[in-house]
């Protein structure tokens, strides 16, 4: 092991004045003669999803003290996609991701902390604590906080998203209130992530996948008997990396980004892993686009039957055998990469035994569907690209005309009060990176077409994003967007817009050049501002660079 980075912070006469103040907090010279372990918590009393994270770290603590370090909690902010969805919060969840890469890049590196545990739960605490690890490139290691266990009613499992879909079904007339609020009442059972292959769950399994996060800890739920043994050992675990000067460098590469790709094509998982991964590569370094995305789900079939698209939830996969089984299944498709454990990928799957019987992950030979969970078109509409989620469907081409809305209020509007017809496409635009500012998740959009039975009849595109736990033919990412001068921002009502999977197409006949592209006219303030003056195109992974 080098010499500890904190040494330039405890020690020697000139940092007495350091420590008096640190010994005011507790700690001893005994203390202060150890390697510095930072904590960061992403631990948030709003939401689920990271209120246990505390009481976790407690754990993580605990191991990094019997492994000879002393382990010092920080805390950084999270934003609630789930709570914030269809509110203007929601255009702080991603500038959130920025956020949480920032404080702690600059919280750890300005106190001199030898390594790092990231504790994440909510969906843009994970790629950000990892943009943060990266740029500090010090031994790290990051733990997931756990899956929400599902809810149960009539008689079947239940997760947010089918709140979510059922507001969409209350509005249409096809459920009452009173059953809403039932539902309500009983989808959200406790503390831990939304469960299904959602946006949190999608980017657990890539953090195991890309080595920084261990696979059998990020696998267990959150209330899980085993999730704090878990944590105490991710204790011991950093002060193992410390001792091997294992650096995040190390583990997130060209191979280990492509196996976490092929991870999320291959559980029908989250679009936003897209947005995310693009983000993760450009801090590391490493060259990814988009076309790269396209050609690893186009070999790689989706084996994994969870919801939104599937039947089963998060813990169900943990109980079938989890990441482990998952890239037993896959060897064949991945790369045996190092990992934070000290054992390299394949060697870490082999750990746990998987039931003999389950029916949650299936096999290469006979998938659930041939082709990965998500595509990568182009055309006239998205000259730079743009996604298109295929899980949760089966629909490979749509052609109608054009509903154009400017924000995404007056589509949900316009589906409330029943404007929107079979064969429509729905255009929401001025919600992406800039435009947002933020680029807003369109979940309450797309759960309310599913609600309103029009969920298979229409499809929609966005220069704004999808929820992990939306379903339909839906597109996003569209880049340009319309704030940036893309041609989204030229599209009419009544254009007859064409969607082509087979074809990676998103094409219209209407000639956009002819047509004028409005600027945005919202005046932005603050972190708002700032955001919208530096964010790159979603086709760079929305990440905000100085200019």
């Amino acid at each position: 092991m080098t010499q500890q980075t904190s040494y330039k912070l405890t020690q020697g006469v000139s940092r007495a004045p350091a420590r008096a103040m640190l010994k005011a907090t507790g700690l001893s010279d005994h203390d202060l003669a150890k390697p510095l372990i930072g904590i960061a918590n992403t631990w948030i009393e709003v939401t689920p999803c990271n209120i246990h994270l505390r009481e976790l770290a407690e754990h993580v603590k605990r191991g990094v003290r019997e492994a000879g370090g002393t382990p010092i909690e920080f805390n950084t902010i999270a934003v609630s996609d789930g709570i914030t969805m269809g509110t203007p919060g929601m255009n702080a969840s991603l500038i959130s991701r920025e956020v949480i890469a920032d404080s702690i890049e600059l919280c750890a590196g300005a106190h001199g902390f030898d390594a790092i545990v990231a504790l994440v739960g909510c969906d843009k605490t994970i790629p950000g604590a990892i943009m943060g690890l990266v740029r500090l490139n010090r031994p790290a290691v990051v733990l997931y906080g756990g899956s929400i266990m599902p809810g149960r009613h009539q008689e079947s499992d239940v997760t947010v998203q089918d709140v979510f879909e059922a507001v969409g079904a209350c509005h249409a007339g096809r459920i009452d209130q009173a059953e809403l609020q039932r539902l309500e009442d009983r989808a959200c059972p406790g503390a831990g992530a939304c469960g299904g292959q959602f946006t949190a769950n999608t980017m657990a399994g890539a953090a195991s996948l890309m080595g920084i996060s261990p696979m059998h800890a990020n696998d267990l739920p959150a209330r899980h008997p085993d999730k704090n043994h878990a944590a105490f050992e991710v204790g011991h675990m950093v002060m193992r990396c410390l001792e091997r000067d294992l650096k995040p460098s190390y583990l997130i590469t060209q191979d280990s980004l492509a196996n976490a790709i092929t991870g999320v094509a291959a559980t029908g998982g989250s679009t936003n892993a897209i947005l995310h991964l693009l983000a993760i590569a450009a801090e590391a370094g490493v060259s990814l686009d988009l076309a790269e995305f396209d050609r690893i789900a186009v070999h790689t079939p989706v084996i994994a039957d969870l919801k939104p698209g599937g039947r089963y939830t998060a813990p169900d996969f943990t109980a079938a055998g989890g990441m482990g089984k998952l890239v037993q299944e896959l060897s064949g498709l991945l790369q045996d990469t190092p990992t934070v454990t000290g054992r390299s990928l394949f060697t870490e799957s082999k750990l746990k035994h998987s039931p003999n019987e389950q029916r949650v992950i299936s096999s290469t030979a006979k998938p659930f569907k041939p082709r990965g969970g998500f595509a990568i078109l182009w055309g006239n509409i998205a000259p730079e690209g743009c996604v298109v989620k295929l899980s949760g469907h089966d629909r490979q081409k749509h052609t109608g005309p054009a509903v154009v809305f400017e924000d995404e209020s007056s589509a949900f509007e316009a589906i409330r009060s029943g404007t929107i017809r079979p064969g429509d496409v729905l255009v929401i635009r001025n919600v992406g990176p800039k435009g947002g500012p933020g680029m807003p998740e369109m979940l309450a959009v797309t759960a309310a077409l599913v609600g309103a039975g029009l969920g298979d009849r229409v499809a929609l595109i966005t220069d704004g994003r999808f929820s992990g736990a939306t379903r339909g033919l839906m597109v996003g990412h569209v880049a340009p967007e319309a704030a940036a001068g893309g041609p989204i921002g030229q599209v009419r009502d009544g254009d007859l817009i064409s969607i082509d999977v087979a074809q990676r197409q998103l094409h219209t006949d209407a000639n956009l050049e002819t047509r004028a592209c409005l600027p945005p006219t919202q005046k932005l303030t603050g972190v708002y501002a700032k955001y919208a003056s530096h964010v790159q195109s979603a086709s760079r992974g929305a990440v905000a660079l100085a200019t």
